[in-house]
């Protein structure tokens, strides 16, 4: 019995259990919440992972630049692109939320919540001398965001700089990453019982409004990847690359299949340099550093999901937000993407992060908790998708791409 379970896909699982959660909620009603600490459960093992995975899985991505020399040509040229489309993502994610507000109109009164951090009220000079961590192991223990994502950037470039005395340290937290993606991969196991008791809490509590609103937030998030997709992916093929638009997603279209049926870069990776140096023509080189590096630190699609969940929870429970607040919500979630792991779920770990610094109760995961699965298999595709166009784009810009080969996509 359990080996069947088991050989299941999770993500069938979850889907299961998310259509079984709302049927149970609609049927048992209000007192479906004596099962919500089955889901509360979840949502502190989610939270527990937060700190260890951003801390290794950063330390480890910016150690595998390997030498600081190589942030020049193509290393440069690709976190320049993986940095600007970010933080363009997270901007449309925070557009597509504000606009069309999935979250506004439900009622939430129904619901016993914890204490709701502070909103964000510092200034611009406060949050400078912020991202400073005076401790670190404080830094830590409070799971204060920024001066834990500086932190670890700077133990990384540390690392660069030692080159060979560094190496034994990269070596300790590559293996602390690959860990802390073994242990998340533990956590994820629980997300089919999770799911059910969170879907079958909202959906008992709160009834239709909340799953309309649910609804809503699936739909932004496949919009808001699709627009990426074409407009910020296609237009740096067709503009900076100067390459047919057309031709290039025909030559990734396995990758795009296999990250939406995994939710995985990681899994997704060996495929994803198959298509660049097959039917893309891009070198060896550039496609394993940067489709690499890409899979550890370009998360266009969770940027943009991050964005748009944190307003989703502001409208929910109430919380005006600042402009102030989205400039910070902009860095946290281009950052977080950064530090979240390739693999599936990762998302809703980053979620507390972004959640806590602008004051969103952290009760919102818990609403996207049963719909995160069909939304990240679609945010993995974005991923992978800008993977490969930053890929080829760099490739292109340094002369390291035969065209001949992307002609030959016709044949794919």
């Amino acid at each position: 019995m359990l080996k069947t379970w088991f050989e299941i896909p999770l993500w069938q699982r979850v889907i299961t259990a998310l259509i079984l959660g709302v049927l149970t909620g609609w049927a048992w009603g209000p007192d479906a919440e004596s099962i919500k600490w089955i889901g509360d459960f979840f949502i502190k093992a989610i939270k527990m992972l937060v700190v260890p995975l951003i801390f290794f899985s950063l330390v480890s991505g910016v150690a595998a630049i390997g030498d600081l020399r190589k942030l020049g040509a193509v290393g440069g040229r690709a976190m320049i692109l993986f940095v600007v489309t970010g933080q363009i993502a997270v901007w449309l994610g925070l557009g597509l939320g504000t606009v069309l507000a999935p979250g506004a109109g439900v009622d939430t009164s129904a619901i016993q919540r914890g204490e709701t951090p502070v909103p964000n009220e510092t200034t611009a000079v406060d949050m400078i001398l912020s991202i400073v961590p005076e401790s670190p192991v404080q830094v830590m223990a409070d799971v204060a965001v920024l001066p834990l994502i500086v932190f670890s950037l700077l133990i990384g470039i540390g690392i660069l700089m030692a080159k060979e005395e560094g190496v034994p340290v990269q070596k300790v937290f590559d293996s602390g990453a690959v860990i802390m993606q073994k242990v998340t991969m533990i956590v994820m196991e629980l997300t089919p019982f999770g799911v059910f008791a969170l879907m079958a809490w909202v959906a008992g509590t709160l009834g239709l409004d909340a799953l309309v609103s649910l609804a809503k937030l699936v739909g932004l998030n496949y919009l808001g990847c699709l627009l990426i997709i074409a407009f910020i992916y296609g237009g740096m093929i067709k503009f900076l690359a100067k390459l047919p638009v057309r031709d290039f997603f025909r030559g990734i279209v396995d990758a795009m299949a296999v990250s939406y049926s995994t939710a995985s870069s990681n899994a997704t990776l060996p495929v994803t340099l198959r298509c660049a140096e097959r039917n893309l023509g891009v070198s060896n080189s550039v496609a394993a550093f940067v489709i690499s590096l890409g899979a550890t630190i370009n998360m266009n699609g969770t940027a943009m999901y991050l964005g748009l969940a944190t307003l989703f929870g502001a409208q929910i429970f109430g919380v005006d937000l600042s402009m102030g607040d989205y400039f910070l919500i902009s860095i946290l979630a281009t950052l977080g993407a950064v530090g979240a792991a390739g693999i599936p779920g990762a998302g809703l770990i980053m979620m507390a992060l972004v959640f806590g610094a602008v004051g969103v109760p952290l009760e919102t995961i818990a609403f996207v908790a049963g719909v995160d699965r069909i939304m990240d298999m679609m945010r993995t595709t974005t991923n992978v998708s800008g993977d490969a166009a930053v890929a080829t784009t760099v490739a292109v810009m340094t002369g390291e791409i035969d065209r001949r080969e992307m002609i030959s996509a016709d044949d794919v």
